[in-house]
């Protein structure tokens, strides 16, 4: 935790010679009054700073990360209305800016509450242990098995959410790998970069992703022609990696498991709820959040037909007989979709709404734009969005990505392309730049740390650079 803070504190430190520019740079566009030299802006900017430090301290402090920005996100909405009424602009500016934050985060809010209520729902039916257990019982050598996990990572990805994903391949490793810290380690690694990688080419796979692809930058099927350069990305170290992994054999599973019944029909229905989304929102032009939700009926529907069978099941049942209810491991008498709704990571959805909000606040003052000046203007779009995914190696790459989207700087469909990637595939570059290293350090306590990856940084770096280079190379006729 002290190596972070300290990198967190460089960044900050690193930023201080462009806080100068705030004074003198160009005056502002006519819709975005320049409020970063008054208190309140000041104010503002120090608060979400801080508000920061508290969510990277979250293992040492044991405070979720969404209760520091959802008090201020509230504050600082306060600071901008006190802002406004000092400086005598006109209230309804600062009243229709927040309620578009409300309505974006609306939006997201809905779609991931589908897709999350979908992934609780197979690993209910134990989609996810089955792939665990096939994976096992295969009797492949650990270098197999090193390559399987990564590339499995990232397909899974590009559907699941990077975390899911690298938590669920982590178990895999860790109960392949037992005795074998190396292989932990080096496996980790890789699922973590393959994760990262697999959702920046599917709008369904990052939740950066997501916000381009909802935002309206790009189309639904551009995303895909970062393929090759994301799968480049998690291919360059993992090639460089698997030359460490020891070819021994695990042990082999006696008795693999199976799926519950209804898990296929729920992995149908999830896919048929994205070609939803899909359809709803390139014919007709509807929000992808109402056909993620017309999805969530298709499962709610489907969980009804699943309870109606385990209680048809467990009144035939000689041992149980009428009917008393198996507990499932949610906790649910009978499968239901409530159930799986509820078991939704609520503090993350939170999180997300203190980072939208603080990052809304801070565009109102002015920052984001001049920091766009500074950085689009300044730099180019190439060099920025470069550095856009350096930064996300060491914050997280919501805000990051949220920062630019409310910046919305000019920039051709290319360039939006090559910030979707860097934005997810540079926080692989550290443990601590995506959710998915940071859980499955948890998870994978003392083989996986933060030190054991940064020994192979490098090798990621040159896959990040290598990704880079292909989509520059690749889709050349986008800039």
């Amino acid at each position: 935790m002290k190596i972070l803070i300290a990198l967190i504190s460089t960044l900050i430190l690193v930023s201080f010679p462009v806080l100068p520019a705030l004074a003198t740079a160009n005056p502002l566009p006519p819709t975005v009054p320049d409020l970063t030299a008054t208190i309140w802006g000041l104010a503002g900017l120090l608060l979400f700073v801080v508000a920061y430090l508290l969510v990277v301290s979250e293992e040492k402090l044991h405070l979720r990360k969404s209760k520091p920005v959802l008090l201020a996100a509230g504050l600082l909405w306060v600071l901008v209305a006190l802002a406004y009424r000092q400086a005598g602009l006109d209230p309804a500016e600062y009243h229709e800016a927040v309620k578009a934050n409300i309505l974006e985060y609306s939006e997201l809010l809905l779609f991931l509450l589908s897709a999350m209520t979908y992934i609780n729902a197979m690993e209910e039916r134990n989609v996810f242990q089955a792939l665990r257990s096939w994976l096992v019982s295969r009797g492949f050598s650990l270098r197999i098995i090193f390559w399987l996990t990564g590339l499995l990572s990232f397909f899974i990805s590009s559907l699941a959410d990077n975390l899911t994903t690298a938590l669920i391949m982590g178990a895999v490793v860790m109960a392949v790998g037992r005795g074998h810290k190396k292989f932990i380690a080096l496996s980790c690694i890789s699922i973590v970069v393959a994760a990262n990688a697999g959702g920046a080419f599917c709008p369904f796979g990052d939740i950066t992703s997501l916000m381009v692809w909802q935002k309206g930058q790009l189309e639904f099927f551009e995303f895909f022609r970062l393929f090759l350069p994301a799968l480049i990305n998690w291919l360059v170290p993992a090639a460089l990696m698997s030359l460490a992994v020891p070819k021994s054999h695990p042990e082999k599973m006696r008795e693999p498991l199976v799926m519950k019944y209804g898990a296929r029909r729920i992995i149908a229905l999830f896919l048929l709820t994205i070609v939803t989304a899909v359809v709803l929102q390139s014919q007709l032009g509807l929000p992808p959040a109402l056909g993620m939700m017309l999805g969530l009926a298709y499962l709610g529907i489907c969980s009804y037909f699943i309870k109606l069978h385990e209680k048809r099941r467990d009144w035939n049942d000689p041992i149980l007989g009428h009917g008393d209810p198996k507990p499932s491991p949610s906790g649910d008498a009978y499968f239901d979709v409530m159930g799986q709704m509820a078991r939704i990571e609520w503090d993350t959805l939170l999180f997300f709404y203190g980072v939208m909000l603080c990052v809304g606040g801070l565009a109102q003052f002015g920052y984001l734009a001049v920091l766009s000046r500074q950085l689009y203007t300044g730099m180019g779009a190439t060099s920025a969005n470069v550095m856009i995914g350096l930064i996300s190696a060491v914050l997280d790459n919501i805000p990051v990505m949220y920062a630019v989207l409310t910046m919305n700087p000019a920039m051709s469909h290319g360039q939006w392309l090559l910030v979707t990637m860097t934005a997810g595939v540079g926080g692989s570059i550290l443990s601590i730049g995506s959710a998915a290293g940071v859980g499955l350090m948890g998870a994978a306590r003392g083989s996986y740390t933060f030190s054991s990856h940064l020994k192979w940084a490098p090798a990621v770096a040159l896959g990040y650079a290598a990704s880079i280079y292909a989509h520059l190379l690749i889709n050349r006729n986008l800039f």
